[in-house]
């Protein structure tokens, strides 16, 4: 692996490169040399064929003045016989290192070319850079599109600054450093992907070289992928006007990216907050940042940097390590929440961290409870798939939240239980249809399976209390709002009820609850509307009070009593038991 060298003035003298030619290859009927260069610690190999050599040489001889019989001869007969090839490698060896040992100062560009400096070597790569903004760095700018670097082409920029060297070595104003340090100081929008493993065909890790940002001083912008962030400098410098950050495949905590110096204090706070007890360092905040991506990373919490982040609106914190949710209290704009695909299996106490929150995702976590989500009442989205939920019971505390539009319970435990989409849709009461579970939204069919689902359950609950009469007194309050029908041993009759909610019917045999169907045949095609006669345009049936072989027998009333509409005359009432099953 190669090792990088480090920032400072305490620098070594420049290592000699080598070139080296250490094997060949025959490609259809010619040969290709194998050569090896060497630059300090990185290293790097080029194919040639012969043909190449011979042209590089050309130029060298007309540019330079260099010996035209430095170059081992052509030879047209037995040219890819292995004496002679293994007598050239040889012999093009000796020829690189002279060439080399020529120009110990300033490669030229045609053998700098050549040798492929200007993918691998310092002073070729700003040469190249500075060359390319030359001559379209305007039209760059211009555009106001991401510019996209590596890091061993910042690593070569931070490197040349440090040598102390003239900008314009080589004495072609194309390449002149400057080009480079006009363009960064205007640039808004910048990209800087590493990658993994080798850089190309060198034992260049580029992902663990160092490098400054602090060249830049107009960031609006920054993404970075696969870069060592404990490597990264100068990013601090961009705090005034930098607004969306992306740091991913690179750190392993939040404090590597926005407070890299904290490591250099004990005790550290952010400029603007009241201090309390000692303190060794006031750090500026990110006043102008508002998105933070530290995806694919390997944080594994969210620590006390994020006070340095106060005006963080979208925060991204997936596909990392977080156990639990700690310090969000202090983002008091946040309003876009990722934090899925991590390690999180409680949710306790999370409204107290997330007030205004519209926006969260919790999908891929080790998630059965959902109980810490009730009081996020700003809640719009929510996603919480990939998790273990089992429980239905469960949904019923994100039921009751007044915001909540669309929700996702795909690939849990309770998304294959039968009628998942109508018992899960049937915790948010009223708010049913407006519900888009799963991506998909609801349909009528599913509004009035729903329905029907509320009315089982509204009867359940009031038959569960009047088989507990000792209950009865304190409740008298809430059963006035599900009224039914006392047992005597003379008919029963309707008691005044909201117009709202469904009426259980209690028949002069026992305490037995009857839920009604309707059916009513006028609709189009005849297809049956499920529902409860009180709601959505639907007719009423009325009670007679009758029992047979243990069953409430109902009948069709004439009208609508207090319920506002007559039923139809061909309407069926059919019978729900009492184990809410269809008869």
């Amino acid at each position: 692996m190669a090792t990088a060298r480090t920032f400072g003035p305490e620098r070594e003298a420049e290592p000699a490169k080598e070139a080296r030619v250490v094997g060949s290859e025959l490609v259809d009927t010619y040969t290709v040399y194998i050569i090896q260069v060497t630059d300090g610690s990185h290293e790097w190999t080029v194919k040639h064929r012969y043909s190449d050599f011979h042209d590089l040489h050309e130029k060298l001889v007309a540019e330079r003045k260099i010996d035209k019989n430095l170059l081992p001869p052509k030879k047209i007969i037995g040219k890819n016989s292995r004496s002679l090839v293994e007598k050239r490698e040889k012999d093009l060896e000796v020829y690189l290192q002279k060439l080399l040992a020529a120009f110990p100062g300033v490669t030229p560009r045609v053998l700098a070319h050549f040798l492929h400096f200007h993918f691998y070597e310092i002073n070729g790569i700003t040469a190249a850079l500075a060359e390319e903004l030359f001559e379209k760095g305007e039209q760059l700018l211009g555009a106001g599109e991401v510019f996209a670097i590596g890091p061993l082409q910042l690593y070569a920029v931070t490197e040349q600054l440090q040598q102390g060297k003239p900008t314009c070595a080589s004495g072609d104003a194309k390449t002149d450093l400057g080009h480079i340090l006009d363009f960064t100081c205007r640039l808004k929008y910048l990209k800087v992907s590493g990658t993994e493993g080798p850089f190309g065909t060198s034992n260049i890790q580029e992902q663990l070289l160092p490098f400054d940002l602090s060249i830049f001083k107009s960031l609006h912008q920054v993404e970075i992928s696969h870069c060592d962030a404990k490597h990264i400098r100068g990013l601090v410098a961009s705090k005034p006007t930098l607004a969306t950050l992306s740091v991913r495949f690179s750190a392993t905590s939040m404090k590597e990216v926005l407070v890299p110096e904290a490591s250099e204090f004990d005790e550290w706070e952010p400029e603007g907050t009241t201090l309390e007890g000692p303190v060794t360092a006031v750090i500026p905040t990110w006043q102008a940042l508002t998105t933070l991506d530290l995806s694919h990373n390997s944080v594994s919490e969210i620590d006390e940097s994020v006070k340095l982040i106060p005006k963080i609106e979208f925060l991204d914190l997936s596909h990392n390590g977080l156990l639990v949710v700690d310090n969000l209290q202090h983002l008091y704009n946040l309003v876009h929440l990722d934090l899925s695909y991590n390690k999180l299996s409680s949710l306790e106490g999370l409204h107290t961290k997330l007030g205004n929150i519209k926006t969260l995702n919790l999908a891929g976590n080790l998630l059965e409870s959902l109980s810490g989500l009730h009081k996020l009442y700003s809640l719009v989205n929510l996603d919480l798939r990939d998790n273990r939920i089992e429980q239905m019971e469960e949904v019923r505390s994100i039921g009751s939240l007044p915001c909540l539009e669309h929700v996702s319970l795909l690939n849990n435990p309770l998304s294959i239980i039968p009628d998942y989409r109508t018992k899960v849709l049937a915790q948010f009461g009223e708010r049913a249809s407006e519900v888009c579970l799963d991506d998909t939204v609801t349909t009528e069919k599913e509004l009035d399976t729903v329905e029907v689902l509320k009315a089982i359950q509204k009867a359940k609950e009031v038959k569960s209390k009047l088989s507990n009469p000792e209950k009865k007194g304190g409740e008298d309050s809430r059963l006035s709002a599900a009224p039914c029908i006392r047992p005597s041993s003379s008919p029963p009759t309707v008691a005044p009820a909201s117009a709202s909610l469904p009426q259980p019917i209690l028949s002069n045999q026992g305490n037995r609850v009857c839920i009604l169907l309707l059916v009513e045949p006028h609709s189009p095609a005849w297809a049956p509307w499920l529902g409860w006669g009180w709601g959505r345009g639907a007719s009423t049936c009325f009670q007679q009070g009758q029992t047979q072989g243990g069953q409430c027998l109902l009948q069709a009333g004439p009208r609508g009593g207090t319920h506002g509409r007559g039923a139809w005359p061909d309407a069926s009432c059919c019978l729900l038991g009492e184990d809410s099953q269809l008869l």
